[in-house]
């Protein structure tokens, strides 16, 4: 077993690194296209019911796990939750347990990566267009739509992306990331607070009906009746943004706390990136795209949609550009300031690709850790044995129409999915008093004891309502047999290598049905 693993040089780079993993184009991207596809303020109440109950308690779950494999030098879910559950069933029934869990972190963390790779790339070109003035003077919904179908254009800008990712992995973890996200964080913020300060004074551009005040009113006045109306298919979609956002049940916060020592801190420490995470979402992220979005709606939605109000001119832009709703409003606010907008658009949309960028890196790094610690494969070649597995998982995104929207829907399940997992295995299985135990070695903060049933009891039963909700017309009817074949591919793959890197270091346990290799 691999005994010496790189681990982080600095706190601060630990934090802003996890931060940079958390922040990302799910802020400013993600979460304002949920917010206007799920009623606004219909949405916001579930969401932040899921960050209370599901979002600081799965994080406080995946910091104890990541660490605690990292004892045994594992930085992948697998084997990790192997471990775990070998504390309260035979070795035999917690390879089942362990082979699962890895299988929905591997093919989640591909699936993700190869549409979210794909939004960094959007980030790249609309910094291009920005500072050549490509889209002023022209529909912005139309010229997105264009840029879409120049194929060329699109695997250009991806594959730029993809390359750098690469190469800020294959450093490692001390000398590459660590040192990539000191300096992008600090910038990311830096920018959405300028973007945020522009839009509060903006009013309204276009129709004095329609101000950047309206888009803030949207977002934070309670929608009780859509809420009622589309109960579990909100709260499905709040709790995957929780995830998303936090990126909870990806086995990526573990893959990061594998790397910390034995006695770091992991309660702290999963509330300060929790905290700078929903500052950057909540604050920034939600302060932006809507608001600019509701003032420009007059120059984006046809005037039978316009007239029918603010709820259904939002949906209407949510559903009909997806992920690119931010790529189809963000532009007009870059346009009205003329030829300054050119500068300050490409100063924004680098900002989206830093956000990115830190989030893509730890999804890189999980399957390069995968491939190095699993299979033996060194990092370097690893690096680009994942460059080329992303390369050809991004493809379909490109050529058929809706399954980046399909595989986005699918995403949020499996998320959910996985952090029931982590419930079970790192809680139940592991053992609650264990679990409450490693919470607190090294912590720099006690957390509130009423935090164990909230961990035990509510937040299972949070789970599982939209799970049960929406699995049977999500598969049924959201997904289409290419977004299918994708996921069964994926499901195949991570089954396989999840049982072969368990079996490999730990076959003679498996052999015996009993626990050999204690730290």
């Amino acid at each position: 077993m691999e005994q010496q693993r790189d681990q982080w040089a600095t706190k601060i780079g630990l934090i802003l690194a996890m931060a940079g993993n958390a922040v990302g184009l799910g802020n400013f991207v993600r979460f304002p296209t949920q917010v206007a596809q799920n009623g606004g303020g219909a949405f916001m109440v579930p969401y932040f019911i899921a960050l209370f109950f599901l979002g600081i308690p799965v994080m406080w779950i995946e910091w104890v796990a990541g660490r605690y494999g990292g004892k045994y030098g594992h930085g992948t879910l697998g084997p990790t939750y192997y471990l775990m559950a070998r504390e309260s069933v035979k070795p035999r029934s917690a390879l089942w347990w362990g082979v699962i869990s890895g299988m929905l972190a591997f093919s989640l963390t591909l699936l993700l990566n190869s549409y979210y790779l794909h939004l960094i790339g959007w980030s790249a070109a609309y910094s291009w267009f920005s500072i050549t003035g490509a889209y002023f003077g022209k529909n912005t919904g139309d010229f997105f739509v264009q840029y879409l179908s120049n194929h060329t254009e699109v695997m250009f800008f991806w594959g730029i992306t993809v390359i750098l990712l690469a190469i800020a992995v294959g450093q490692g973890v001390s000398k590459g990331i660590e040192r990539w996200v000191k300096i992008m964080m600090p910038l990311l913020y830096v920018f959405a607070i300028i973007m945020v300060g522009y839009i509060f004074v903006l009013g309204s551009p276009v129709d004095p009906n329609w101000s950047t005040i309206d888009g803030f009113k949207f977002i934070w006045s309670p929608n009780w009746a859509y809420l009622k109306e589309h109960f579990a298919a909100v709260m499905l979609a709040a709790t995957g943004q929780i995830f998303f956002t936090l990126s909870l049940g990806m086995g990526i916060i573990q893959n990061y706390a594998s790397y910390l020592g034995p006695k770091d801190d992991v309660a702290l420490s999963g509330i300060a990136t929790v905290s700078l995470n929903e500052f950057a979402e909540v604050v920034l992220g939600g302060s932006i795209a809507i608001p600019l979005a509701t003032a420009y709606a007059p120059k984006i939605v046809p005037p039978d949609v316009l007239a029918k109000g603010k709820t259904e001119v939002l949906s209407w832009i949510g559903h009909k550009f997806g992920l690119g709703f931010s790529y189809t409003s963000l532009p007009n606010a870059f346009v009205s300031m003329g030829d300054a907008g050119r500068i300050f658009g490409a100063l924004w949309f680098l900002l989206l690709w830093f956000a990115g960028f830190t989030s893509a890196i730890a999804m890189y790094n999980y399957v390069v850790a995968l491939l190095e610690e699993d299979l033996g494969i060194k990092r370097k070649v690893g690096t680009w044995v994942t460059f080329i597995i992303y390369l050809i998982a991004g493809l379909p995104v490109i050529y058929i129409s809706g399954y980046m929207d399909q595989v986005d829907a699918w995403v949020s399940f499996q998320l959910t999915l996985l952090a029931l997992f982590d419930i079970i295995v790192a809680v139940y299985l592991f053992k609650p008093d264990n679990f409450w135990k490693e919470l607190h070695e090294g912590a720099w903060m006690k957390v509130p004891e009423w935090y164990k049933p909230i961990i035990l009891y509510i937040a299972p039963i949070l789970l599982l309502i939209p799970l049960f909700g929406m699995a049977k017309s999500l598969i049924g009817t959201t997904l289409e047999w290419p977004a299918r074949i994708a996921i069964i591919i994926m499901w195949a793959l991570g089954f396989i290598e999840s049982y072969y890197s368990i079996k490999k270091k730990y076959g003679e346990e498996l052999e015996k049905n009993e626990v050999i290799i204690k730290v």
